[in-house]
């Protein structure tokens, strides 16, 4: 294992490389999947790869892909993206995964792994996450893990269907961090049993 895979008790990331475009495909070219991303759906692997390439040269992003412990398989991706280590801040997206993961402990362990990741080995004081302002599943998800809504930034940016988004924004502090670890931990260990 990679000294910079991050391991949970569901899942680990590894560092996203261009050779997981193929196990990546399917879920990302899933309409329901990608329907919140504000980046086009990649049509075909090779447009996944290029994807791909386009994150891992952004110097201020840590692409993850999300390994399933179980069976090694791929299943989704996140990213920590705008790190930005003097400033000490960065935010949490660039996240989906297969449809047959949702509601499983995957998505929260990533979300666990990638937190403890950006404040306990990289120090950070703050995480923001932002989402669709129509994305409620996403808002309610981010207020019971216990993160701060900050406010909205209007008409942020366009949608896949030519359409305006808001973008709510969500954060938690280095000093909030073991708040949201235990609700976190809570939430894995109750969807692992599920």
């Amino acid at each position: 294992m990679s000294n910079d895979s991050l391991l949970g008790r569901a899942v680990r990331l590894i560092p996203l490389s261009v050779e997981h475009a193929e196990a990546l495909f399917p879920s990302a070219s899933d309409p329901k999947v990608w329907r919140w991303m504000p980046r086009p759906r990649p049509d075909s692997p090779l447009e996944m790869r290029a994807m791909i390439s386009q994150m891992l040269a952004d110097r201020a992003r840590r692409c993850f892909a999300v390994q399933r412990l179980t069976d090694d398989a791929v299943i989704g991706s996140t990213s920590l993206y705008e790190l930005d280590l003097t400033a000490s801040r960065a935010e949490i997206g660039a996240t989906w995964f297969d449809r047959s993961c949702w509601g499983g402990p995957y998505n929260a362990e990533s979300k666990l792994l990638l937190f403890g990741y950006a404040f306990d080995r990289l120090g950070l004081a703050r995480i923001a996450l932002r989402t669709d302002n129509l994305n409620v599943r996403s808002q309610q998800a981010l207020t019971r893990l216990g993160l701060v809504h900050e406010g909205t930034l209007r008409s942020h940016m366009v949608r896949q269907d030519g359409t305006r988004r808001d973008s709510l924004y969500y954060s938690v502090l280095a000093d909030e961090w073991p708040s949201v670890r235990d609700k976190l931990l809570a939430r894995v260990a109750v969807k692992a049993t599920a």
